[in-house]
């Protein structure tokens, strides 16, 4: 059963913004020593048919000159009106580059956990890499029973759907786990509410998972926590290439996620060692139940992870700034908003920021963006073909593309791409925008390409300030139908700066520029039934 709403939070759910801010100035000395819940409020879902996109946010903002982080701050301080702004140290966060990077940092910090390992994925593997990586959970949860009372807890949040699949699976995987720790582990599979009824019955295994499943890949240990686009699976750890930061004792940032993949699991099936599943007491089944109820509570749970951090966090970030340092700096040069998007339930946090950020790129900004299924929505294709700004977009080519060499059906959509991508194109070339907007592919041998999210560069500056990473791939599915997280990163730190212009720089060397010739090549020869098929199915990948 869900811990109890304590009586902060009831206060911060039930007003607005503006009387939470007045209530809590009051109460600061008592909320800062009062113990944080750990675990509550939710995301969700994803429609089967969502409604059209809706207009870009209407805004009197103009870029402006800025100096210094107070001055960067002030450009993007809007963010702070919808989610929560965390002020943290610059040098708290490093970029990591490589499959292996990403794999043996998660394995040394579930080492060294003390209290939580908190795993968001789409889905856990069933190979070897796999196999040690839930080894060390083992081993660590092991080491925790040597106290009379163990504090390491262990949650993950996969996906029902894909995590289901097959007969060996991410839920065979933690069955183990479950069995030998059942008061420390927790397995929460999401199952979106749109997949019910006769659609459940007849859409086959993987087929299903086009219908919404949970693509959030957080993954938390202890204060620290890495948001990345990857999975857990061998290729993610090997050779598919990703994106993946590490934010070292962030402990309230650590604390939001923790409580948002939580509140996630909170309403989604819990896996018991039997390999059985059921709800917990007091929740609406996700596709037994009625759907609107389920949406209802869901959004109930969401908010309020979102809008008690966000007062909390304005609050603390006003009583910050009543005491500066001794030596007249800020330390804390860099922000984190998260951003989270689960459009069914009126939930788009995510989508609002991003477009803004798109409506707002002027001509003294240039945006690399980058998507490892480029499929823009038809709102974000607008904004960018609209933009002043300069875009560098990256995709993959075919070869590297998830889905190159698949059975069946799926290996037809890396076409689907080139053809989406030579569509884009031809509209980018009709506004005379080539020297504007470039589109690039990413090769490399045997590699696969799942990067996604974006760098900003403002006012000519050689590194960029701003960058989104995470999940979502800013097409259809990110938008409306699957459960989304990502964070933006606003600093003035140069060493993290320069980080970030290393990473762009990284992945945009493994690339060539498209041109018109890119498209006459015989390995992007679109089959005449994928033209015809790619607008009725595009939605879905």
């Amino acid at each position: 059963m869900a811990a109890p709403m304590t009586w902060t939070r009831l206060v911060f759910s039930g007003y607005t913004p503006a009387f939470c801010w007045g209530l809590t100035r009051i109460t600061y000395r008592f909320l800062r020593t009062h113990e944080r819940r750990r675990g509550s409020a939710v995301l969700l879902l994803a429609p089967l048919l969502a409604e059209a996109d809706s207009a870009p946010l209407a805004s009197s903002y103009r870029p402006q000159g800025f100096t210094g982080a107070e001055g960067l701050h002030s450009r993007f301080h809007w963010m702070a009106d919808h989610v929560p702004a965390f002020r943290v140290p610059g040098g708290c966060i490093r970029i990591l580059h490589s499959p292996d990077e990403f794999y043996q940092a998660m394995k040394a910090r579930i080492k060294t956990a003390k209290s939580r390992v908190v795993m968001a994925s789409l889905y856990l593997g069933t190979g070897p890499l796999e196999q040690d990586l839930v080894d060390c959970m083992e081993e660590a949860l092991e080491r925790s029973q040597e106290d009379h009372a163990p504090d390491l807890k262990v949650s993950f949040l996969l996906d029902y759907t894909r995590g289901s699949r097959g007969k060996h699976n991410s839920r065979t995987m933690l069955m183990s786990l479950l069995q030998r720790f059942p008061e420390q582990m927790r397995v929460s599979l999401y199952h979106t509410p749109d997949l019910r009824g006769l659609l459940r019955l007849l859409v086959p295994e993987r087929f299903n998972e086009t219908i919404g499943v949970q693509h959030i890949k957080a993954y938390i240990f202890d204060n620290s926590l890495i948001i990345s686009g990857a999975n857990l699976s061998d290729s993610y750890f090997t050779n598919r290439q990703d994106r993946y930061v590490l934010l070292e004792d962030c402990g309230e940032v650590a604390d939001f996620f923790a409580e948002l993949v939580g509140a996630v699991g909170d309403v989604s099936l819990q896996l018991q060692p039997d390999n059985s599943v059921h709800m917990m007491e007091g929740m609406v089944h996700p596709y037994k139940g009625n759907r609107a109820d389920f949406s209802a509570s869901a959004q109930r749970r969401i908010q309020e992870v979102v809008n008690t951090a966000r007062v909390r966090q304005s609050m603390l970030e006003a009583e910050c700034s009543e005491i500066p340092d001794s030596d007249g700096t800020v330390p804390n040069d860099t922000w984190i908003f998260p951003l989270v998007q689960m459009k069914p339930l009126g939930i788009h946090l995510d989508e609002q920021v991003t477009k803004r950020l798109l409506t707002e790129a002027g001509g003294d900004s240039v945006v690399y963006l980058t998507s490892g299924y480029f499929n823009l929505t038809h709102t974000y294709m607008q904004l960018v073909l609209g933009a002043a700004a300069d875009y560098r977009i990256l995709m993959a080519s075919p070869e590297v593309n998830g889905f190159f060499g698949a059975k069946g059906v799926a290996g037809a959509i890396p076409e689907a791409y080139v053809h989406l991508a030579r569509q884009f194109y031809n509209k980018v070339c009709q506004l005379g925008q080539q020297s504007r907007v470039l589109l690039h592919e990413y090769h490399r041998p045997d590699w696969t390409f799942h990067a996604k999210g974006l760098w900003y560069y403002v006012g000519g500056r050689d590194s960029p300030c701003l960058t989104l990473i995470g999940s979502p791939n800013f097409g259809y599915r990110s938008v409306h139908r699957d459960l989304e997280a990502q964070i933006a990163i606003v600093t003035e730190n140069e060493e993290l700066q320069m980080q970030l212009q290393q990473e762009q720089e990284m992945l945009y060397q493994s690339s060539t520029q498209v041109s018109n010739s890119t498209f006459n090549q015989p390995d992007r020869r679109v089959k005449l039934w994928v033209k015809l098929v790619t607008p009725l199915i595009k939605n879905f990948f």
